[in-house]
């Protein structure tokens, strides 16, 4: 039997950041940075007016107010994004904010400081030197680096590139998972509430098409293969060409209708392993490649078919393996010790992962509440769940008031 560290760390020993590409800004959005984004020029690449109102040399305006008054010819208007202009001695250029100041300008008089007038200028007092100017590069310098590689690109760092002129970023692109839920009783959820005699409806592809979604992936749900070895190697053959991972659910019992092992056991670097723990613990993992039609090896999950169980080892294994995929460095999602409100029975030597109630603050501390029968794994109680309680390999009886960690799921 596989501890689940010995498992994670083989499944983050295969998988990578997916490979660069450089993509237009509109699509780099949520992506992880793959080299450092090094601004090519000064923001803003001239002196500008950070306020609207008039461009002129300060020592023009000395004594404005104090006794005299001071009145410019205005003799010219610049808007954002005009040429340079000249300011002679003496006079004053009406600007507005954004807009480059005039060679020999160092000031701008706001227009609520002046009479506002558009031939000549009177000023209610004097201005010094740099007064609301924006010098150049005071934004950004040149030369400067402006985002780390490994900086997930949120709305802020987009701006900061688009004011930077880059309309293109390297990053390591969103992985396309593939979702192939595997089984014969399995069949679509309907409008009618009940499944057919025998028939299961399918779970599994629905919840994890969400969970890779907010892991920031993009999910491609193929539907329901049949535990049929021709079809399930051909669905692996036709989706594989697009995927950068991909994740089976059920066909990993023993029986001889089971076909996932059979099927992925012959390929690549596949294995099937007993993990130790509770809930689920068959478990598959490894690359395909070339013998599957794909050049570069894609790593492939195969996880159990029980929803409870399925989404579990995704929050364990898939999750952190596709934020490294991502190009992320933080894999993992908080984890705070709570103590328990009640005690439960825990299976000896597997470690156990319940559905619970996670409350507190990190000041006061934290309690935690299975959700259901620790014993039962439900998929209402997952549903209601805000954390997994985690019960160590060893103990086989949590008992009231026992410190256990929680892997928190949600706020």
């Amino acid at each position: 039997m596989r501890s689940v560290q010995d498992h994670l760390t083989a499944v983050l020993a295969a998988v990578g950041p997916v490979p660069p590409l450089d993509v237009v800004l509109a699509d780099a959005a949520g992506c992880i940075l793959a080299a450092d984004l090094v601004a090519s020029a000064d923001v803003p690449p001239v002196a500008s007016a950070a306020r609207d109102g008039y461009a002129v040399a300060a020592h023009d305006t000395d004594g404005a107010g104090l006794g005299r008054e001071v009145a410019l010819p205005v003799v010219h208007d610049v808007r954002p994004g005009a040429a340079v202009t000249r300011l002679a001695p003496g006079q004053a250029v009406r600007v507005a904010s954004g807009a480059p100041l005039p060679v020999g300008a160092d000031a701008v008089v706001p227009v609520e400081e002046t009479d506002r007038g558009a031939a000549r200028v009177a000023l209610q007092r004097p201005v010094e030197a740099g007064r609301h100017v924006r010098p150049p590069g005071s934004d950004v310098r040149a030369g400067d680096v402006l985002l780390g590689a490994g900086t997930r690109l949120g709305a802020r760092a987009v701006a900061l590139a688009a004011a930077a002129g880059r309309g293109r970023l390297r990053v390591h692109p969103t992985p396309r998972v593939v979702l192939l839920s595997v089984g014969d009783e399995l069949v679509e959820p309907t409008t009618a509430g009940h499944a057919p005699a025998g028939a299961v409806y399918e779970a599994d592809g629905h919840g994890l098409h969400a969970a890779v979604r907010d892991a920031g992936a993009t999910p491609v749900r193929v539907g329901v293969v049949p535990d049929d070895r021709a079809a399930l190697r051909e669905a692996l053959e036709d989706q594989l060409v697009r995927a950068d991972m991909v994740i089976t659910t059920g066909g990993l019992s023993e029986l001889a209708d089971d076909t996932v092992k059979d099927v992925l056991a012959g390929y690549g670097t596949v294995r099937l392993d007993q993990v130790a723990m509770a809930p689920g613990g068959r478990h598959g993992f490894g690359t395909l490649g070339s013998d599957l039609g794909r050049g570069d090896p894609v790593p492939v999950f195969a996880l159990p078919g029980h929803p409870v169980a399925a989404q579990v080892a995704f929050e364990v294994f898939v999750r952190p393996a596709l934020l490294a995929a991502r190009g992320h460095t933080e894999l993992f999602r908080p984890s705070v010790a709570a103590r328990t409100t009640t005690g439960w029975p825990s299976p000896a030597g597997l470690r156990q992962f319940v559905p619970a109630t996670l409350l507190g603050t990190p000041d006061e501390g934290y309690t935690v509440t299975p959700v259901g029968d620790p014993a039962r794994p439900s998929t209402a109680a997952l549903a209601q769940a805000n954390a997994l309680a985690v019960v160590n390999e060893l103990d086989t009886d949590v008992r009231p008031g026992q410190v256990v960690h929680c892997l928190v799921l949600e706020g």
